[in-house]
């Protein structure tokens, strides 16, 4: 059976074990979240025009899914987008993500297609756009148009990232502009192009500038929308060339100054950097929430095997400890916007590595059905194949090495173990935050709030040192990845800044260090705000000792009893329809 009224929830069955709400309430779902989850509906319930059925049915004929698009236009998604001072909707990068979600755990594509790609494009002119480009851009968002990006060519590049444009100034003022981009997302149907194009020979940071094509047609030159570029990944999305020749430009489409096009990437692109994985993390929730279904299925006490058992709850607390770096992230550029810089570039850097991690492990558990084309299992293969494209691949690894790298040195000498810890609402999702404003970000300090913050919670946990609880054991790991840390400085300190083998290791172990942080601050915040779950050492316990394995350094192993605290509140989130992620909240299916 197959829609969703007639199957049984995951995880439920005679024996299902009871379990009491948590003690303490979760931040509650912005509205506009919840209203978008409920039009969109049971995703498995296949007669639903806007579930997985229908979403995998478009992309198997490489169509945009017109319906939902229809749906979210009329919702008005696009001013999400926004800035507030704008007439649009964007407060805060964390409500951002959590009103995506219900997008993206159905379609990743879709996501990205219909509108996510307009808030990267835009950010470069909320952030140093004077107020006439700030307002015409935001014109075009409000009024249901698109903008898409044009990137830059960087080292390593797939083909989003390869040629690129050349601008220089044109006689009597002005730019002139041309070049070719083979794929670029939406370029068939985008009312601006924001382009990061070649002002300068040189390779140095100011060899780009930011300039603006759009919406009013050029003076002078011709634009050509050429031919869509079929990709492997989120085939539903529409990405095409774009060929400008000769294209006059005035002088008003610079954003900032020239030679500015490196740095407002650097600042611009953190909201990137946390807000991809942030909302494509309830990807996968979908495939987790599918893995409990097979591994539950037909069992009489609803309950996966025991190898299962270890494979469920730990992908569980791995999605708890990437959400838990990723709200983090988006929470720091509203309180912290100036030191967000580091740890934007971290989420980016470890959470697509380990989420393909956890793709891996279900297949194991899904086994044939991974194969599946239907409504309850065909979302897996889609994800696989849409996740390197989120992600950028290597390209994305490359650009966020760029940010790490050059920092370790001066990491190691002036900020670890002597940066101040940060605000304590850095890790309470939900709880109040000042406005976000793009033109507060930054790249060049060198503060480092979460190495702070694991000397800080480690250093308050030195008390629970008897053998076999779980809070001993969350002592132990903490402290694994103190003494980390400090392995870490003496090797950084000496390091030149330049990217070899040896600085990029370093970089995986410095990133991986930072995420265990973010899992400690997130569990002390819940624990003094008397969360049953998330306030209880199990789930920090296990999403620690997967880090630590993946640091090939010696930690504590979670106890079988650590791994049945983490699946039992799994199967109960599965039987309640409630995200798989911080929150918790209520889902349509």
């Amino acid at each position: 059976m197959s829609a969703a009224g007639t199957t049984r929830p995951p995880g439920q069955g005679a024996h299902a074990p009871a379990r009491d709400a948590p003690s303490a309430p979760r931040a509650a779902e912005p509205a506009r979240a919840a209203r978008l989850e409920a039009a969109l509906g049971d995703p498995f319930d296949p007669g639903n025009p806007h579930g997985h059925l229908a979403l995998l049915r478009a992309d198997e004929a490489r169509e945009v899914p017109e319906a939902t698009e229809a749906l979210l236009a009329e919702a008005g998604l696009a001013a999400e987008f926004v800035p507030h001072d704008l007439g649009g909707r964007l407060t805060g990068l964390e409500e951002l993500a959590r009103v995506l979600r219900p997008l993206f755990r159905r379609d990743l594509a879709l996501g990205y297609g219909f509108g996510i790609t307009s808030l990267f494009a835009a950010s470069s002119v909320w952030t140093a756009g004077d107020e006439d480009q700030r307002r015409s851009l935001a014109g075009v968002l409000l009024g249901g148009g698109r903008v898409t990006i044009v990137h830059r060519e960087v080292a390593h590049a797939n083909a989003i990232l390869r040629d690129e444009m050349h601008a220089g100034p044109r006689p009597g003022g002005g730019w002139l502009v041309g070049g070719r981009k083979d794929v670029v997302i939406n370029a068939h149907r985008a009312n601006a192009f924001v382009m990061y194009a070649r002002t300068s020979e040189g390779d140095g940071p100011r060899s780009h500038s930011v300039l603006i094509l759009g919406p009013d047609a050029p003076a002078a030159g011709e634009v050509r929308r050429l031919g869509r570029v079929n990709t492997p990944g989120m085939r539903g999305a529409h990405f095409s060339g774009l060929e400008l020749d000769g294209v006059a430009l005035p002088d008003g489409a610079l954003v900032g100054t020239v030679g500015d096009g490196v740095s407002l990437a650097l600042r611009s692109f953190q909201t990137s950097h946390c807000l991809v994985p942030g909302t494509v993390l309830a990807g996968v929730d979908s495939v987790l929430r599918m893995a409990v279904r097979a591994a539950t299925e037909n069992r009489p006490d609803a309950r996966p095997t025991r190898r299962g058992r270890k494979v469920l709850a730990g992908v569980f607390a791995d999605l708890l400890a990437c959400d838990a770096m990723a709200v983090t992230g988006l929470r720091a550029m509203s309180l912290v916007p100036e030191q967000s810089y580091l740890l934007g570039a971290a989420v980016k850097y470890t959470m697509p590595d380990l989420l393909r991690e956890d793709l891996e492990e279900l297949a194991t558990v899904l086994g044939g059905r991974g194969y599946d084309r239907g409504p309850l299992y065909g979302g897996f293969q889609k994800l696989v194949r849409d996740l390197p494209v989120a992600g950028l691949g290597h390209a994305g690894t490359a650009v966020c090495q760029a940010v790490i790298v050059p920092q370790l040195p001066a990491l190691a000498r002036t900020a670890w173990f002597r940066t101040a810890e940060p605000p304590p609402a850095l890790f309470t999702p939900g709880a109040p935050l000042p406005l976000f404003d793009h033109r507060r970000l930054a790249h060049s300090r060198t503060d480092d709030l979460l190495t702070a913050t694991l000397v800080g919670v480690t250093g308050r946990l030195e008390g629970h040192t008897g053998h076999g609880s779980p809070h001993s054991a969350l002592a132990a790991l903490a402290r694994t990845f103190v003494e980390e840390l400090r392995t870490l400085r003496v090797h950084c300190v000496t390091l030149s800044g330049a990217f070899d083998p040896q600085a990029c290791a370093l970089a995986d172990r410095y990133a991986l260090v930072l995420s265990a942080a973010a899992v400690l601050g997130l569990w002390e915040a819940r624990a003094t705000h008397g969360d049953a779950f998330l306030g209880d050492p199990a789930w920090a316990v296990l999403a620690l000792s997967r880090i630590a394995r993946r640091l090939g350094v010696r930690g504590a192993d979670p106890s079988d009893g650590t791994v049945e605290a983490v699946l039992d509140e799994l199967l109960a989130r599965c039987r309640e329809r409630r995200s798989l992620d911080l929150y918790g909240t209520r889902l349509s299916g």
